[in-house]
């Protein structure tokens, strides 16, 4: 998608919140999960690897390696 359909992507799922108590979204772009999540649960090869806060998940050490890589 490219800027404009992400942010209409965004203002629809934020208007769908208003009606609903939970959205199942699975999504790789990082920056439209920052704005749209309270939780989050990272999985690698089917494993839950973290949950929390977007904070919490985006800066674990095992979403940083399975999603970034490593050095190791």
């Amino acid at each position: 998608m490219n800027e404009s359909e992400t942010e209409q992507l965004i203002t629809d799922i934020q208007q769908i919140r208003q009606q609903v108590d939970a959205i199942l979204l699975v999504e790789h772009d990082m920056n439209l999960i920052r704005k749209l999540s309270d939780r989050l649960v990272a999985m690698d090869y089917g494993k839950k690897i973290a949950e929390g806060t977007p904070g919490e998940v985006l800066s674990h050490p095992e979403v940083l390696k399975a999603y970034l890589g490593s050095d190791e």
